[in-house]
């Protein structure tokens, strides 16, 4: 191993979800959806609720979680 080769981090990441982008606040692997469970790995996270501070395995899944608390604050 080189200098500028790591061992890539194993086990599930703790992000800050921000407006845009995200901030690994413990280095992993992957971040686990807040829906569905289903594992993410970091590089193909790309939908999360910063209020919520959740992440979401994919649009149709953070569409429905949006839905479910739009209806749990309106009713």
């Amino acid at each position: 191993m080189n200098r500028f080769e790591r061992p890539m981090p194993q086990g599930e990441a703790v992000l800050q979800y921000l407006d845009g982008d995200f901030r690994i606040v413990k280095p992993g692997a992957y971040v686990t959806c807040a829906v569905t469970g289903e594992r993410i790995p970091l590089a193909d996270l790309r939908y999360w609720n910063v209020d919520r501070q959740e992440a979401y395995a994919n649009p149709e899944v953070a569409m429905r979680r949006y839905v479910e608390l739009r209806e749990a604050s309106s009713g």
